[in-house]
């Protein structure tokens, strides 16, 4: 019995973080760029009673064996890279990638991010994300640039006043990854590079295999379903409920043992 009150135990401290994330991915269904994550579990390790193809008798052998697992825990929570929903914005800096990749942006530290969220100002002249982190590339945007155009492979340019020539700002540059999945979560929508991701692969949208193109005047949503999430929390709720009721259950069982004497 003490088994079943460790594994039921374990159940629960797994459903917790499986309700935790569900949690997470709610309060960003609104988050532009955000991805959802998916918590991963699996099975602890397993109490041999009886060996599976140990010997029965002389001339036989057994065809299954007793085995009693010890429960579950969390391994992993793992980020899924569908695209967003997409918004039509209308603002000439608002940038939405269709298709795999992220933009490249230098935060103040000096170290590389990568984000999905194409909400971009201009601040002293050069294209930033929403926290002001700059993009990379650089691109320079003068104050008074008019009709500022971004193609879908990524090439910037302007127009100044009381002229008919358009100014190139520069290349807006995505990279792709071997494993997205491997990515680290910064918050903020920024992602960073880990040995399980593989390093950037720099490119300009649309310029080769896998590679996205840009929507300009679009930002692209969170691709949080809130039904699905719903329905996993219904699911968690009843996995936790379950195991609840195994402990009390197990309490039930060693009180009757305990009262034999009687």
């Amino acid at each position: 019995m003490l088994r079943s009150l460790y594994s039921a135990a374990s159940g629960m401290t797994a459903q917790q973080m499986n309700v935790d994330n569900i949690a997470n991915n709610l309060a960003n269904a609104n988050t532009t760029g955000f991805k959802q994550r998916r918590a991963n579990f699996q099975d602890l390790l397993y109490q041999n009673m009886t060996q599976a193809g140990a010997a029965a008798t002389d001339s036989s052998t057994l065809p299954v064996g007793l085995q009693i697992g010890l429960g579950t825990r969390a391994t992993s929570t793992s980020a899924i890279f569908t695209e967003g929903n997409l918004t039509k914005t209308d603002a000439p800096l608002d940038i939405a990638i269709q298709g795999a990749g992220f933009f490249q942006v230098r935060l103040q530290s000096g170290s590389l991010a990568y984000t999905r969220a194409g909400s971009f100002k201009t601040i002293n002249n050069n294209l930033v994300t929403a926290d002001g982190d700059t993009v990379e590339p650089p691109i320079s945007i003068p104050s008074d640039a008019q009709n500022i155009n971004i193609s879908a492979t990524g090439k910037v340019s302007y127009v100044l006043p009381n002229q008919t020539a358009a100014v190139t700002a520069g290349q807006i540059q995505i990279a792709t990854f071997q494993n997205p999945a491997g990515l680290s979560n910064l918050g903020q929508n920024l992602f960073t590079v880990t040995d399980a991701s593989g390093d950037a692969v720099l490119g300009n949208p649309g310029g080769q295999e896998g590679c996205g193109t840009l929507l300009q005047g679009q930002l692209e949503g969170s691709n949080v379903s809130v039904v699905d999430e719903f329905i996993n929390l219904i699911v968690a709720q009843r996995a936790y409920e379950a195991n609840s009721k195994v402990v009390k259950a197990s309490d039930e069982m060693y009180q009757q043992a305990n009262n034999l004497h009687q």
